[in-house]
């Protein structure tokens, strides 16, 4: 305000020092002869410039004040700005110098540390150069190993091919024992007859008197010859030359059976009795398998009461419904089952001496070496085969039943395979049977050992089926 009161104070006086010379220059005699008003007249347009420019520096005046107050004001607060700025600066000083403080002490820290890392860092080196080398020579112990085990697995190999060729010639050397067996039963039953007849002989020919003697010396020394034998096989090709001359009775015109007569077959357990094609006809065996099988048995008394066998064992999982069956229904061929391990892969066979409706002894033997397979009726071999299901496993944990097909584990069954007729003193192993030990089963002498599964592990018995205790199988309905 003091600058603007100056200001003012100055225009005043330079207003008056004009209108004084303007009055003088009007006093001055020459001017005198311009009118008066031109002069009043250029007067007022000079003093309304003078007026106009003092407006204009009155304006830049207090623009100018404006401007310094504000600068005044933006001043003031850089100041105080600057002053933060300092003390954070001070503080940001500090704490730099307190984490280089820091930095320094984990820097002292870290070299030792280093240091100890180094040192183990050496020993781990000296450590794995000395590994290497044990791996090295491992390795090689392991390459020798692996020559080793593949030269001992063609020696196995070899070894199963050997096994599987002496399997085949046993069960070929026990299917002609059975055949020998059987001449020397029948040579048997003929040298009786043969004695029955020399002792009738001997009779009449002391009831016709002396002169008789001499044909009995003659069947005497036949008999005698008969007897004394050197060994054997003279005795049964002199049975059988002596049978060739005999006249065929009614039992030599026949056709041979097809099985044992089960008369002298006693004690081999309960009878489960399958009365019709109920599906709630079922017997569940628990527990199952319990390991892996690479060889299975299964042998049996059976009857059956209908024009097809149905299905007597199933055994599923619950990737495969299918895992071991022995499945017949009404479509196929009658006397006829399909023994499958692992669906879809099965071996059609054929049951057909079961159809007469007695009782027979069925044993289906199964081992992964080769696939081999071998179907005994009655102790006799009537089937066998290879190449099915090689190198496979029956996995365990299965659901396992008699007299049904299960189309799920455990269910699903189907009245079209159901079994209809009688089983008797059923078992399972997890090996393959020789013919001594099945022949032995048959004829009722002793069970084979190690038996996996019987019908003493029936936990379940469903529907209409009927348990008989029978001393002998002739005896039972």
């Amino acid at each position: 305000m003091g600058c603007l009161k100056k200001t003012l104070s100055f225009l005043l006086i330079f207003v008056s020092i004009y209108a004084r010379r303007t009055l003088l220059q009007e006093a001055d005699p020459v001017r005198q002869r311009k009118p008066f008003f031109e002069r009043l007249r250029r007067l007022e347009e000079q003093f309304q410039r003078f007026q106009q420019v003092t407006l204009t520096h009155l304006q830049d005046i207090a623009n100018n004040y404006n401007v310094y107050y504000n600068v005044d004001a933006r001043f003031q607060s850089l100041v105080e700005e600057s002053q933060a700025i300092a003390l954070a600066v001070n503080q940001s000083q500090a704490a730099i110098q307190e984490d280089v403080a820091h930095l320094k002490t984990w820097f002292r820290k870290s070299q030792r540390r280093s240091k100890k890392v180094d040192a183990q860092l050496q020993a781990l080196n000296l450590s794995l150069s000395t590994n290497s080398r044990q791996w090295v020579e491992e390795e090689r112990e392991q390459k020798a190993q692996r020559e080793a085990t593949a030269n001992l697995a063609l020696g196995h190999r070899a070894l199963q091919d050997a096994l599987a060729s002496l399997t085949q010639q046993v069960h070929s050397q026990e299917a002609r024992l059975a055949a020998l067996e059987g001449q020397m039963q029948r040579a048997s039953s003929g040298a009786a007859a043969l004695e029955l007849t020399t002792d009738l002989t001997h009779t009449q020919l002391a009831q016709r008197g002396p002169g008789s003697l001499q044909p009995r010396r003659k069947s005497q020394t036949s008999r005698a010859s008969l007897h004394r034998g050197s060994s054997p096989q003279d005795f049964t090709v002199r049975v059988q030359k002596t049978q060739k001359f005999q006249a065929p009775s009614s039992h030599q015109a026949a056709s041979p059976k097809t099985h044992q007569g089960p008369g002298n077959i006693c004690s081999t357990g309960p009878v489960l009795i399958f009365p019709n094609a109920s599906t709630e006809n079922v017997i569940f065996l628990s527990p199952g398998f319990l390991v892996p099988l690479r060889a299975l048995s299964f042998c049996s008394w059976v009857r059956m009461a209908s024009g097809h066998l149905g299905t007597l064992l199933s055994y599923a999982t619950k990737d495969n419904d299918n895992k071991l069956v022995l499945h017949g229904r009404d479509t196929l061929v009658p006397g006829s089952i399909h023994f499958v391990i692992g669906d879809p892969v099965f071996r059609e066979l054929s049951l057909h001496p079961l159809l007469d409706g007695q009782w027979h002894h069925v044993c289906i033997i199964w081992t992964s070496m080769e696939g081999r397979y071998w179907l005994h009726i009655d102790r006799r071999i009537v089937a066998t085969g290879a190449s099915f299901r090689e190198g496979y496993e029956i996995p365990p944990g299965g659901s396992l039943v008699l007299g049904q097909e299960q189309d799920t584990m455990g269910g699903q069954f189907d009245s079209s395979e159901a079994f209809v007729g009688s089983i008797s003193g059923l078992a399972m192993w997890d090996r393959a049977l020789a013919p001594r030990e099945v022949a032995n089963l048959a004829t009722g002498k002793e069970l084979p050992t190690g038996a996996i599964l019987t019908l003493t592990n029936a936990t379940s018995v469903g529907g209409f089926v009927q348990r008989a205790n029978c001393t002998c199988l002739e005896q039972c309905p």
